[in-house]
């Protein structure tokens, strides 16, 4: 009996888990636009920055574009190659708008650790910035392939006391994917490192994130620089 009630207690466990994780609201930024055939299709690839700022881009962009996000956190490069098939799916895009990078940059421990102190023994950054390099290409050819604009999104700076980070290590990343772009050919650029910095005072303290009213700003930057790009092509959408 003592054993039967104990299974009984830990099957209403999971089922109680089972239900707050049915129950618990869905990202925002991983739901699919409400789609109008009419308008070019948009695909914005990003890590925690990214769905910070994808719904306030959505909204910028309504009327103008439907704009789709892998439902995800996109993550480093590595995950990039492993996911870009399935996050490009068979949609020809209008504008392609990636960046990976702050994972990439950010130290892990021995075994792994996330967020290590850069200078502890055996810390490493995730992806080397030659291995970085290497990967930037491979995605943006790849990425090149489906669609009609590409553009590439800067990193985010890193501010000072960001606990697993460098201070810097954004501009040096941002300077071997430029370098990546420029051998792809054909890649635009989103100059987000300068216009984060310009809205520096809405980035949280010691932290690579935003406020709401941070990420509101980048997101409106982002629907600009996709704006643009929509207007420099033809109005007829992408043929699917």
């Amino acid at each position: 009996m003592p054993l039967l009630r104990m299974t009984s207690v830990a099957c209403l466990v999971v089922a109680v888990s089972f239900t707050a994780a049915a129950q618990r609201p869905q990202n925002p930024a991983f739901t699919d636009p409400d789609a109008d055939p009419n308008l070019p299709n948009v695909l914005l690839i990003g890590d925690s920055i990214s769905i910070g700022y994808h719904v306030d881009a959505r909204k910028a962009l309504a009327g103008k574009a439907n704009v789709y996000r892998p439902k995800t956190n996109c993550g480093p490069t590595t995950r990039g190659l492993e996911n870009i098939e399935q996050w490009l799916g068979d949609r020809k895009w209008d504008v392609v708008h990636a960046n990976w990078g702050l994972h990439d940059l950010k130290y892990m421990g021995p075994n792994n650790e996330n967020l290590a102190a850069p200078d502890s023994e055996g810390a490493h950054q995730q992806v080397p910035i030659t291995e970085y390099e290497a990967n930037i290409e491979k995605l943006f050819r790849r990425i090149k392939q489906q669609a009609k604009v590409v553009i590439w999104r800067e990193t985010t700076p890193v501010p000072e006391g960001a606990g697993g980070r460098v201070a810097g290590d954004s501009k040096k990343y941002n300077a071997a994917a430029a370098k990546a772009i420029a051998k792809v050919g054909g890649i635009e650029t989103d100059p987000m490192f300068r216009y984060a910095e310009s809205v520096a005072d809405l980035q949280r303290p010691k932290n690579v994130h935003y406020t709401a009213e941070g990420s509101k700003k980048l997101g409106q930057h982002v629907a600009e620089i996709v704006e643009k790009a929509i207007a420099s092509q033809s109005t007829a959408p992408a043929k699917q």
